[in-house]
């Protein structure tokens, strides 16, 4: 088993995900990671070879999630950091207009998702007695705004359930829920155009969102934060 502090991360492929990857790697954690895209996690392990692990899964797939967790245990244990980014939003439109499909495509990612990879690794993670548990939320999961109804309803259920399970841990571990703030990436774009150019992108993000991840410990259970 590696001795290297240890993280995985969902939604790995692109945005967010993707930009930590690199950031992790370069400050010598080990990573794994999923994502949809077979193509794109090809590349990953191209790029990032072992002890780094790279897998397609869908995390609303609850099948694959299972799969995935069983692979990150057994590589190297438990993780020392578990970061839920992958997410979907909604195509930016009012609550009559959003089809019955594309809201449960949200909830299942944003919200089944989340919970899914936490039930599949928090156990392991208490058993040890430490590491964090990082709940991608947004500035839309405490505040809203007309035409994303549904994934602003999926990051304040992520917040709510973030602070429940925090209260389920006994304080071994934490388990927070994390504002980005507005970063230039292909969600952003659907929703702001053009505009999403003006916030920074994912790469500037990263380095200055990692080593705020890597600091956060048992003293920030239950919180919700933002990276600063």
């Amino acid at each position: 088993m590696s001795t290297s502090k240890y993280v995985v991360i969902t939604g790995c492929t692109r945005g967010l995900g993707r930009a930590m990857v690199a950031e992790f790697a370069r400050a010598g954690w080990t990573v794994a990671g999923c994502g949809r895209s077979t193509e794109a996690i090809s590349a990953l392990r191209s790029e990032f070879p072992a002890p780094h692990f790279f897998q397609s899964s869908n995390v609303a797939d609850e099948e694959d999630v299972m799969n995935f967790c069983a692979e990150v245990l057994q590589r190297h244990g438990a993780p020392d950091l578990l970061l839920n980014n992958a997410a979907l939003i909604n195509h930016s439109n009012p609550i009559w207009e959003v089809s019955a499909k594309e809201f449960s495509e949200v909830i299942d990612v944003n919200i089944k998702g989340t919970a899914s990879m936490m039930r599949h690794l928090i156990q392991p993670m208490m058993k040890r007695g430490s590491g964090v548990i990082v709940n991608f939320s947004s500035g839309w999961g405490r505040s809203t705004s007309p035409e994303v109804a549904p994934y602003c309803a999926t990051k304040y259920a992520v917040e709510g359930l973030s602070q429940a399970v925090a209260q389920e841990t006994g304080g071994d571990i934490a388990v927070v829920a994390l504002n980005p703030g507005i970063i230039d990436t292909e969600m952003l774009r659907s929703c702001f155009g053009g505009d999403a150019s003006s916030y920074p992108k994912a790469s500037e993000w990263a380095k200055r969102a990692v080593p705020y991840l890597m600091k956060l410990g048992k003293q920030d259970n239950g919180k919700s934060l933002s990276v600063p």
